[in-house]
């Protein structure tokens, strides 16, 4: 596993970490409340600094981190002069605000990753210049004695040669690609790129079955390289990355409950991981430093690879913050939801304001949640270290 991969996730994590409580912090702030502290980290302080009424710093295990908001509960006991400010007694909406800022700016931040991913390092994708040209078209995997001879060695063409367009007009390579596939044994002309020069190089493609599909073949094989985008260009395949990956997440929160009975068999009972199933923060760990030591990939596509890490635990994390069940914020968003309904239904049959919901009440609630995550955590634990998931890289 390397050990600088490991390094880096969690660097990349902590700073996660801290961009989500400063969410909390910065909205807080805003609205007036009292934050005390803001720490990345929990148990033994180790390191901390007062800046104004707020306390930041650093504390000795780092699995994750807090913003301490005065007045969460009502029953908090506060100073006369910082009661006013306490956050039970703020609107709904700005309790839904600060609530969610956190798991807000976990999608931004995923968002900036993708978009630094497709306009400044690129992404791996297939090129239009030609690596190999095959000699025949195999009728099996390889190419044997009796195999007809490759339509592009036939015609002539060369590793080098950029494939610009076809028929006369300029394509880009995924749509020269489809041409090629839907014009078995039909004559096609070629725009290519040699030496400097643009030459045109008529060429009949062959009849390959594919997984049972009669495909055109060239018998060509294809450079890859990263390929970044234009700003405009970037920022929408980030919007469509960033939503495909929200929606996995959402897909990969629902079948949690039925994944469960698996993962205790593949950490218990040494069943195979599935490398599609669930797994941990060591996990995603030891997924990084695999990426980052490979020796199967260039150094673009192991930065890509961990940028692409990085944003996928974001919008998961941002997601599994918003859950409706408490400790998480989206519990607390729950709460505050109800307390203004409770209140408009109360203001409409002319009732008093029956007040802010006691969060202290829940604490049954809370704990049995809470020892459901730990236990699942110390599960998935168990199974990255002792049974480990292998990408293969």
């Amino acid at each position: 596993m390397g050990f600088l991969g490991v390094i880096a996730f969690i660097l990349a994590l902590l700073i996660s970490v801290m961009i989500h409580e400063y969410g909390h912090y910065i909205t807080a702030k805003r609205y007036g409340m009292r934050v005390t502290e803001f720490f990345v980290g929990f148990g033994k302080r180790l390191w901390s600094t007062q800046r104004g009424e707020t306390e930041f710093g650093i504390k000795a295990i780092p699995a994750g981190g807090y913003c301490k908001i005065s007045g969460m509960s009502p029953n908090e006991e506060l100073a006369d002069e910082f009661k006013p400010r306490a956050f039970y007694l703020a609107s709904a909406p700005k309790k839904l605000i600060v609530l969610g800022a956190g798991s807000f700016l976990h999608f931004v931040l995923a968002f900036f990753l993708l978009f630094t991913l497709f306009a400044g390092l690129g992404t791996s994708q297939v090129l239009p210049t030609i690596s190999q040209v095959l000699p025949c078209v195999p009728k099996e995997s390889t190419c044997k004695a009796g195999d007809p001879i490759s339509p592009a060695k036939r015609s002539g063409l060369m590793p080098g040669d950029e494939i610009l367009g076809v028929n006369g007009q300029e394509l880009a390579w995924g749509e020269s690609a489809e041409i090629f596939r839907a014009s078995a044994e039909r004559e096609i002309t070629l725009l290519i790129k040699r030496d400097g020069q643009v030459i045109n190089i008529a060429i009949t493609p062959a009849t390959r079955v594919v997984e049972g599909v009669s495909r055109g073949f060239l018998g060509i094989i294809n450079e890859f390289g990263l390929v970044r985008q234009n700003p405009i260009k970037a920022a929408a395949s980030s919007a469509r990355a960033t939503g495909a990956i929200f929606e996995g997440s959402i897909k990969a929160l629902i079948s949690l409950p039925s994944q469960i009975p698996s993962l205790i068999g593949q950490t218990f009972f040494g069943q195979e991981r599935n490398s599609q199933g669930l797994v941990g923060i060591v996990g995603v760990a030891r997924a990084s430093g695999e990426t980052v030591s490979s020796g199967n990939l260039s150094t673009g596509e192991k930065v890509a690879t961990f940028i692409l890490i990085v944003a996928s635990l974001n919008i998961f994390v941002g997601i599994f913050n918003l859950l409706p069940i408490l400790p998480l914020d989206g519990g607390h968003m729950a709460v505050a939801s109800y307390e203004a309904i409770r209140r408009r239904i109360a203001a409409i049959r002319g009732k008093a304001d029956p007040g802010p919901v006691d969060v202290e009440k829940l604490t049954p609630i809370t704990l049995v949640v809470f020892a459901v995550l730990l236990v699942l955590t110390v599960i998935l634990l168990i199974a990255d270290i002792f049974n480990p998931i292998n990408l293969n890289l």
